[in-house]
């Protein structure tokens, strides 16, 4: 299963526990790791106790290491195999500089083992680790499951759920959106605000649909690229009643508009779909938009 997906992985620690239930879940989360084949930036465990952060010197290590990484980091992953230290974790991702989406998990007691040796208290952890985020300012996921162990099917399912997360906010996060077009007078539904999306970090190029109606004219009709996208065309849908020349110009348009984004580094693009271009060029563009 091929992720491309690198998460920052925070272990908390609190001293009070055995030290036997980190050295257990550092393994057990790396080893669901591999299996979704997640890239983890974590502590070496000799860079600080067992490689958890607990104090601030552990938060700095870990902030100093996730820093180095920081063009490669898509998510943080906090795992609490016991309680946990709230202000290490939170200090550990200010530090960091991180703004990327944060899941938080943590392992349940097994209730016939509820000794020294053994007991978590993860449960409680989590709380406290949560509303230290929250009162940091940071947004964050919690599992469906309040405590649950990491090789569990539910767990897994979360962590899917959350690289899907971290996907979409990576790939939104410095998209390039390109606007063919003024917005269709009929539909109030295709407003939105250019300030809102750049607030975020997006940003909308824009273009008149003359400018993509002159060239689109101007192109050869034995234009290998033209062609080419007949031929897409034709292997996307079943088009043999569509007239000719309306392939021929779908084709053509879909030249022009592919070239302008490759010029810009265009994410994803939307049009003017209704009715200039039935009325002025004399096609739709569903099967190109798809």
């Amino acid at each position: 299963m091929k992720q491309d997906v690198t998460l920052a992985v925070i272990i908390g620690n609190r001293d009070f526990f055995p030290d036997q239930l980190i050295t257990e879940g550092r393994a057990d989360i790396l080893e669901v790791l591999a299996e979704f084949n997640i890239t983890p930036v974590i502590l070496d465990e000799e860079a600080t106790k067992l490689g958890a952060v607990e104090t601030w010197q552990d938060a700095k290590k870990c902030a100093d290491l996730f820093k180095s990484h920081r063009e490669e980091i898509d998510g943080i992953l906090v795992v609490l195999p016991n309680f946990g230290d709230e202000k290490g974790i939170a200090e550990t991702i200010k530090l960091s500089g991180l703004n990327v989406p944060i899941l938080v998990q943590a392992y349940p007691d097994d209730l016939d083992q509820l000794i020294p040796a053994r007991r978590r208290d993860a449960f409680c952890g989590k709380i406290s680790a949560c509303n230290n985020l929250y009162q940091y300012g940071y947004e964050y996921t919690v599992t469906d499951l309040h405590t649950v162990h990491p090789k569990s099917d539910s767990f897994k399912a979360d962590l899917k759920k959350f690289v899907g997360v971290c996907r979409v906010v990576k790939g939104l996060k410095n998209a390039r959106l390109g606007s063919i077009g003024a917005r269709p007078n009929a539909f109030n539904t295709t407003r939105y605000s250019e300030k809102l999306l750049q607030s975020v970090g997006m940003s909308v190029q824009t273009i008149d649909l003359t400018d993509i109606f002159g060239p689109a004219r101007k192109l050869a009709d034995d234009d290998a690229r033209v062609k080419e996208r007949i031929d897409r065309i034709f292997s996307y849908v079943k088009a043999d009643t569509v007239p000719s020349p309306s392939i021929l110009k779908m084709a053509k348009i879909g030249v022009v508009i592919d070239d302008w984004m490759q010029e810009l580094d265009i994410t994803a693009s939307a049009i003017q779909c209704w009715d200039s271009l039935q009325l002025n060029y004399g096609v739709n563009v569903c099967t190109l938009m798809s």
